[in-house]
């Protein structure tokens, strides 16, 4: 079993350090391979885009991180990552579909938020047991105590390697050019983070929703739905020759047949 020392202040410290790696991985990405594509989607997408993202994030945040807490023995406010990842897709789509656009524009936040996720959960590990993120009892070797002598699987860290290798086979995508990283990055990254998530989740005492699901199972569940319907869907729009975001057609008065 692996001691671990914790701090509450470990959570802010390794949010700040996760929000720096987001931005920078983003930012490295979008110079090295992305310019071209942002530019396509900016151009499309309109200034309240951005807005709209950042409201949806914010507001999955807390509410499934709520959500989840207040069906807990202590109920708290709280937040999450994947919370704020759906809510971020949930906003966005009703803003494309207000504005008739089809196609991904999730693209220049898929190195951001894989960095992030890789950063930011030994935040929720060093933070220990009052970030309520810990693990179930395990005997294996890699068992982690966080201050109550109690072996546990270290979640934590398992999503954390699982986004970092996420994060490779992405770069190592963009670097060959590889459509499905370059065109349908972000629905590949719903699905990896989906189905990591979705796993995970069985080792932890989280409360159940529905027969041994709880909350985040069904929000990873339907991330992983969200990625392969889109990514599909996509992927027969590419051999139709779409272009890969665009606005919808709306006829004009000239263009009715009288």
């Amino acid at each position: 079993m692996i001691h671990v020392p914790t701090a509450p202040w470990a959570h802010v410290a390794f949010d700040l350090a996760a929000w720096s790696a987001g931005a920078a991985t983003g930012l490295a990405l979008y110079r090295w391979r992305l310019a071209d594509a942002g530019r396509r989607i900016a151009a499309v997408t309109g200034p309240g885009y951005f807005a709209v993202l950042a409201l949806g994030a914010a507001a999955g945040a807390w509410a499934a991180g709520s959500l989840n807490t207040w069906r807990g023995p202590a109920p708290e406010i709280s937040h999450s990552v994947a919370g704020a990842l759906v809510g971020a897709i949930v906003t966005v789509e009703l803003y494309k579909a207000a504005r008739g656009l089809r196609g991904s524009t999730g693209t220049l936040f898929v190195g951001a938020f894989a960095a992030g996720a890789a950063v930011g959960r030994w935040g929720c590990l060093f933070a220990g047991l009052p970030d309520r993120t810990y693990g179930t009892p395990t005997s294996l070797p890699w068992a982690v105590d966080l201050g109550d002598g109690v072996g546990r699987h270290p979640v934590q860290v398992y999503e954390s390697l699982a986004m970092a290798a996420f994060l490779a086979v992405y770069a190592w995508g963009l670097a060959k050019r590889a459509p499905w990283a370059v065109r349908r990055g972000f629905y590949a990254m719903c699905v990896w983070y989906g189905g990591q998530r979705f796993g995970w989740e069985f080792l932890k005492p989280y409360p159940t929703l529905v027969g041994p699901l709880n909350l985040f199972h069904l929000l990873s569940g339907g991330l992983v739905v969200y990625g392969v319907v889109n990514f599909v869907r996509d992927l027969a729009c590419a051999r139709a020759g779409a272009p890969q975001v665009r606005a919808l057609s709306v006829p004009r008065p000239d263009d009715q047949s009288l």
